[in-house]
């Protein structure tokens, strides 16, 4: 059974139908609805044989995984750069603005009430007269979303709040990887000067060796002066890595929001542990990384230009409502004679404008086109970055085995050798030959030891974070 309403909407004349006819009408958006756009369907990572699953994902707290370190100065300084780091601060306050912006969006789907006064004293020469005028309004308007572009900028802004959420978890991912990287290269700073002060220790005992055999008259002058060159070459060696060490401890002070004239890092012994890192399955990857949840929310932005665009086809609705008071005198100002009212509805309709709004529609969706390819070509390299560090992991776990070995061999070829020149049977350039093969070989050992760290380090990251949450 069909029911009839009369008078209909059609028919109403009063101001209220345009109202109901707005409201009717609201909430039928304009536009495409998002859908987030499709990405390689990969089930594990080709680098990955034998490493560790994890099941992280990007709402667990990533955890302090520089603890996995073991060093409790790393563990104080990353504490720092929530609190201190400058390009952290700018985030925050870059999150802070997105904030502020949803809520000034969603503050446009909902009337606006304003409250206005006056008054005014006017004297005419020709009668002498003198006039007073008070006023006191009240006025209301509202832009009722027909067609969806509000709904459509507040999920925009909404897609950016958590866009720019992603942005600071990445940018304090990146300010803890750059500082651990920092440190953990200082440390292994400290550790190759150590071993220079070992060996250049061992090197002064050769050069009074040669210095005796010379004195004695049973070795040449030259054996001296290679011990001498030698000492010297190691000593602007350990001069050179001062200056590195300066400048890592320079830049962890940027990093700690601090000068670097107000701070310093003592010496201290490195440690060489490198811990495992597991792996997670590449849809996880999708879920942890900040940077990919960034590019994909920027997608939902675009796809929500698009809506903003195309309800510029449809005419716009205005509704409009004052009430105000005016009178002579103030006393007479609330009497009930000196009230006036007013309803209305507005509309407003583009007939031409050379198709400006066609073009904003074809620019909309470009953009859009554009989002969705970075999104898939972020996607892309964090697999890539994942990909790199795994098989580094594994590379470089392989030269330490054999940088161990290679040490071991040359400090036992250094020192028989040593230990022939001492009696006369070899000459001191295959001394020397043999010092410099182990030296080397040492500084190659501690060098894939950081390099292991490092890389580890840059596992983390790829994998947007740590994996444990509490």
């Amino acid at each position: 059974m069909k029911h009839s309403f009369a008078p209909s909407l059609m028919t109403l004349h009063s101001p209220a139908a345009a109202v109901l006819l707005a409201l009717a009408l609201s909430g039928c958006a304009i536009g495409p609805d998002y859908q987030r756009p499709a990405t390689p369907d990969i089930s594990q990572f080709k680098e990955a044989e034998g490493w560790m699953v994890a099941a992280p994902a990007d709402a667990l707290e990533r955890g302090p995984w520089w603890q996995l370190f073991g060093d409790p100065v790393l563990n104080e300084l990353a504490g720092r750069v929530d609190v201190s780091n400058q390009n952290v601060a700018a985030a925050v306050a870059a999150y802070a603005q997105a904030r502020a912006l949803v809520r000034e969006q969603r503050a446009s789907l909902f009337p606006s009430v304003t409250l206005n006064g006056g008054a005014s004293r006017a004297h005419s020469s020709s009668s002498g007269n003198t006039a007073s005028n008070y006023q006191l309004g009240m006025g209301s308007s509202w832009e009722p979303d027909v067609w969806g572009r509000l709904q459509r900028a507040a999920d925009g802004a909404s897609a950016s709040l958590q866009a720019s959420a992603a942005d600071l978890a990445s940018a304090r991912l990146s300010a803890q990887g750059e500082l651990a990287v920092n440190y953990l290269s200082l440390r292994q700073s400290d550790a190759q000067k150590a071993l220079l002060a070992s060996t250049m220790t061992g090197y002064q005992r050769t050069l009074d060796i040669a210095q005796n055999r010379y004195t004695a008259g049973i070795a040449a002058k030259t054996d001296v002066l290679q011990a001498q060159t030698q000492l010297a070459n190691a000593q602007a060696d350990a001069a050179g890595l001062t200056r590195q060490r300066a400048q890592l401890e320079h830049a962890i002070a940027v990093l700690t929001g601090q000068a670097p004239a107000q701070f310093t890092l003592a010496p201290a012994a490195w440690n060489p542990s490198v811990p495992d890192v597991p792996t997670g399955l590449p849809s996880a990857l999708l879920q942890r990384r900040p940077d990919i949840a960034a590019a994909e929310r920027r997608v939902a932005v675009a796809n929500a230009q698009i809506g903003i665009a195309k309800s510029a086809y449809y005419p716009s609705l205005s509704l409009s409502a004052s009430y105000g008071l005016g009178a002579s005198r103030v006393a007479d100002l609330f009497s009930a004679s000196s009230g006036l009212w007013s309803l209305g509805l507005s509309a407003a309709q583009t007939l031409f404008n050379a198709g400006a709004t066609d073009a904003k529609v074809e620019g909309a969706q470009a953009a859009h086109a554009q989002a969705v390819a970075h999104y898939r070509q972020t996607v892309l390299t964090a697999f890539q970055g994942v990909e790199d560090q795994l098989a580094a992991s594994r590379v470089l776990l392989a030269q330490q085995d054999l940088r161990r070995q290679a040490s071991q061999a040359a400090d036992q070829v250094e020192q028989q050798l040593l230990n022939r020149y001492r009696s006369g049977q070899v000459s001191y350039t295959e001394v020397i030959t043999a010092q410099a093969s182990a030296l080397s070989a040492r500084r190659a050992l501690v060098q894939a030891l950081a390099d292991r760290q490092s890389t580890a380090v840059a596992l983390i990251q790829a994998l947007g974070g740590g994996w444990q949450a509490e």
